[in-house]
């Protein structure tokens, strides 16, 4: 009797531990309407998208509770590439074959808190674009949420604001002036 209450006492604690640790996925990038427009209204078109690097340090475990990941087994770096090339493509921008201009990209800083002010959290993106002529724009986006207290429902919100972050980057990124001048 002592022997099965100890053996289902482990049995009910490797299953604890197992079950801690969860993988927290954002969710896939979808077009932005107004990203869309502002691309369409510069009269792009055959620009690429090529190879992006990602920062020199980027840790995405959050709380010990599982690590964050985004979908169809991206890296953190090449979602942000993904969403650029698909806002591209949806604007009618993007070159399937030979492009006129390729842009290439630098995460210099990816950065999260799952625990801003306890209940918030928050993304931070540094990012470096290159055209294949040696032109470069900077862009940002520090985005905040709120992420909750327990570390489960903090890290599962903290995957999820990944996406919108990025979304907000790539808008940044396209609305600016300094892209229009950059793909022209």
């Amino acid at each position: 009797m002592k022997r099965a209450l100890k053996s289902a006492a482990l049995a009910a604690l490797a299953a604890s531990v197992l079950a801690a640790c969860s993988t927290y996925v954002t969710p896939r990038y979808s077009i932005s309407a107004d990203t869309n427009v502002a691309l369409k209204s510069l009269g792009l078109s055959g620009v690429g998208v090529g190879a992006f690097s990602g920062p020199a340090t980027f840790d995405n475990a959050c709380r010990g509770a599982g690590p964050l990941s985004p979908p169809d087994g991206l890296s953190h770096t090449d979602y942000i590439k993904r969403a650029l090339e698909d806002e591209l493509k949806v604007a009618g921008a993007h070159a399937a074959g030979t492009p006129r201009v390729t842009l290439t990209g630098t995460v210099n800083k990816l950065e999260f808190s799952s625990s801003r002010g306890l209940t918030g959290g928050s993304w931070t993106i540094d990012l470096t674009l290159r055209l294949s002529n040696g032109a470069s724009m900077a862009a940002n986006e520090y985005y905040e949420f709120h992420s909750g207290f327990i570390a489960d429902t903090a890290c599962k919100q903290t995957a999820e604001a990944y996406f919108p972050a990025v979304q907000n980057l790539i808008g940044k990124v396209v609305k600016s002036a300094e892209f229009a001048a950059l793909v022209r």
